[in-house]
């Protein structure tokens, strides 16, 4: 039983969101839940990073108002303001169940994480089996790289993400009117001057891996989808995944 327990906990899930979650959709909890089961622990330990919306007080309050209680032990990472904090941010981090990353500047975000190590730190808890999230940002961090408005419109290619997934990424697929055009445009200039191949997701759809396999995709609304984007013979392929509607 002891080494089954071992085993279980060492497999590596990342549960990227294009758009939903308690930041976008607070009255409908079905993707935040999904990415809570995943933990197998009645009441997870769930740690939300802020940083790429520059620790934003809001979203802070927000995170609080979704998770306290019996749902989780909730607790967030602030990397703005540290003066106070006295944790250990090896052993605060590797002792969650799960890690929340938020939207916003996702170029940002990974430059503050690497001056602290957090990106290291991260590759750790995956690999010990905390299960990693997040939506925008915090679908693009975990990817090789994505679009992003990090530099400010027009949206732009992203190519230094933490690349523990192999490929590239594109949240709010159907949520913003310029996104996929733009990543159908970075697809098709390849990796070196634009973005290699990847995975799009609408908002309410989040694409779960198991490892670096896509194990399954779920959306928390009717017509959410999540697509495969791909150069073929100079042509972008989009292929749409199945989905999962969760109820």
């Amino acid at each position: 039983m002891v080494i089954l327990c071992a085993l279980m906990k060492q497999v590596r899930h990342i549960v990227a969101l294009g758009g939903g979650g308690f930041l976008m959709e607070p009255d409908d909890p079905r993707l935040d839940n999904y990415t809570l089961r995943l933990s197998g622990v009645r009441r997870p330990r769930v740690c939300f990073v802020p940083t790429a919306s520059g620790d934003s007080e809001r979203n802070i309050e927000r995170f609080y108002a979704a998770f306290r209680g019996r749902r989780a032990v909730a607790s967030h990472l602030p990397l703005f303001r540290r003066e106070h904090d006295t944790r250990s941010l090896e052993e605060y981090l590797l002792g969650q169940h799960v890690i929340y990353v938020g939207g916003g500047n996702t170029a940002n975000a990974l430059a503050l994480w690497r001056l602290h190590g957090i990106d290291r730190l991260l590759k750790r808890a995956w690999a010990a089996g905390t299960v990693l999230t997040g939506v925008s940002a915090g679908m693009i961090c975990w990817f090789q790289g994505g679009v992003t408005d990090s530099f400010g419109r027009p949206l732009n290619a992203l190519r230094d993400g933490l690349g523990f997934l192999h490929g590239s990424a594109c949240p709010h697929y159907d949520g913003e009117s310029d996104r996929r055009g733009v990543f159908h445009r970075l697809v098709q200039r390849g990796p070196e001057r634009g973005l290699p191949a990847g995975v799009a997701a609408d908002d309410g759809a989040a694409i779960h891996y198991i490892g670096r396999r896509i194990a399954r995709v779920v959306a928390s609304r009717k017509g959410a989808r999540a697509y495969s984007v791909r150069l073929v013979d100079r042509r972008i392929v989009e292929t749409p995944f199945e989905v999962n509607y969760l109820q």
